[in-house]
């Protein structure tokens, strides 16, 4: 998307295009081509139900992922999607998540440790909340990549770089480019030299561990769930399902790099609203205030509070601001509402012809006041504690319990289980036991942090650094 070329967010324009325009509308992009930004439910649902066969990648976003992670899940279209995904499914079922909720649990407690080491005689300390890789490390390859005991991890660190890097005129142009002509990945721009680094680093890890699963055999025992352990016995199938080494090793990439965990933007919405923050640790200490802990059940079904503030995070701050796809034939996209077309005719349907491209902006309908009523850019989990109270609009909308943020179709978040039981497990061990200010009271500054995934960072500081300041639970 050119408008976000120097890494801003278009949700506003779009937002504002929608009003001017209807709930669907092209927008010009390099080179003479344009976009077809879809608002419309009904066209967004009609998108999601023909992906990987009717509606694929763009060069651009397949050559980027090549780059990233290889010709993995994220990467493949159509019949090789559909057999990679059949082959990971079992990875991210519910009986496989709720095995690997103890490992949830010990790297939140690990998180606790680390804090708590950091609090030993003081009240209160300052603390850079960063990610760790601890969970999806062992819950992934049977393996600790030990962030949490102060050994440095090489990932973190292109993340970081990653954070860091600004755009420069050049790489600019080069951008605009790419979506015209994909070829132009081969180009030796610093950027494509970051995601190499990426690429190179994760890849020498995952090599390491597959050789290491292997030899252990890790892979073939029965009480082996983590993920490594079923990728390994997938790609030592003989059936139709199988996956190659390299499928395996891009899997790996996607995991580390698309599940990485962040419950940053959850602690900065508690920090601006502390009487949410108190009524979330409330429900928690209710529950587990003599030392015991969640089960599975009990985070999907019976903490209403905790999984009404997750799912307003994933409304409000959703990682993926959009969904680009391409057109592979002539196609009607069906609309909900008529619109009134360019020449000025009353239209319940758009046609396109192949090769068009077509946009859904998620951040800007997760937010839209259009869907989600007046409060939508409010922060506000008591919407998610009653389906009955949800807007009818909202209603429309595909995905999980009408999010975009998981996409929808036969690209829906293959991990959104695992993502949300991970989320869930590490929030709330750290509410019941610290209590999360931002660093300097009300007039502390937060930004949109750049880098692969947007984060918070405090204005003035270098990279992502999130700093809040941290005071046990009494």
């Amino acid at each position: 998307m050119v408008v976000s070329a120097a890494g801003g967010d278009p949700s506003p324009f779009f937002e504002q295009w929608a009003r001017e325009y209807g709930s669907v509308f092209r927008v010009p992009t390099a080179m003479g081509q344009n976009q077809l930004v879809l608002c419309d439910p009904k066209a967004i649902s009609h998108l999601y139900s023909k992906e990987t066969y009717g509606f694929v990648q763009t060069g651009f976003n397949r050559g980027f992922f090549e780059i990233l992670i290889g010709r993995g899940l994220l990467w493949a279209e159509g019949d090789s999607h559909k057999r990679q995904r059949k082959a990971l499914t079992p990875a991210f079922s519910a009986p496989a998540i709720r095995h690997m909720l103890p490992i949830f649990l010990d790297s939140a407690y690990k998180i606790k440790n680390a804090w708590d080491a950091l609090l030993d005689g003081k009240e209160e300390t300052i603390i850079d909340v960063e990610e760790c890789l601890d969970t999806i490390g062992i819950a992934g390859f049977s393996h600790d990549f030990k962030t949490l005991e102060g050994q440095e991890s090489s990932i973190a660190n292109v993340f970081a770089a990653f954070g860091r890097h600004k755009l420069n005129m050049l790489e600019m142009v080069h951008l605009m480019l790419l979506t015209v002509f994909p070829i132009l990945w081969r180009l030796p721009t610093s950027l494509v030299g970051l995601a190499e680094e990426l690429s190179s680093t994760v890849g020498a890890i995952s090599k390491t561990l597959l050789t290491k699963t292997r030899s252990e055999k890790i892979g073939e025992e029965k009480g082996d769930r983590s993920i490594m352990g079923l990728l390994i016995r997938a790609s030592g199938s003989n059936s139709e399902l199988r996956i190659t080494d390299e499928e395996v090793l891009a899997q790996m990439k996607v995991l580390i790099v698309a599940v990485y965990p962040n419950s940053q933007w959850t602690l900065l919405e508690l920090c601006r609203n502390p009487a949410l923050q108190d009524k979330l640790r409330e429900e928690q200490l209710i529950h587990f205030g003599s030392g015991c802990d969640p089960t599975y059940e009990q985070l999907s079904n019976n903490l209403p509070y905790l999984d009404a503030v997750v799912h307003e995070t994933l409304r409000m701050h959703p990682p993926l601001w959009w969904t680009i796809r391409t057109s592979t034939g002539d196609d009607i996209i069906p609309l909900s509402k008529p619109i009134r077309s360019a020449n000025g005719q009353i239209v319940d349907r758009i046609s396109i012809a192949a090769g068009q491209e077509v946009l859904v902006p998620i951040r800007m309908i997760n937010r839209s006041c259009d869907f989600w009523g007046p409060d939508a850019k409010a922060y506000k989990p008591e919407r998610w504690l009653s389906n009955d109270d949800l807007p009818v609009e909202a209603k429309l909308l595909a995905g999980h319990r009408h999010l975009l943020t998981f996409s929808d179709g036969a690209t829906t978040c293959l991990g959104k289980h695992f993502a949300l039981a991970e989320f869930k497990a590490i929030l709330s061990v750290l509410i019941r036991h610290y209590i999360f200010e931002f660093r300097d009271g009300s007039q502390t500054k937060y930004e949109m942090g750049k880098g692969l995934l947007p984060r918070p960072k405090a204005v003035g500081e270098e990279g992502c650094c999130f700093p809040l300041r941290v005071r046990r639970v009494e």
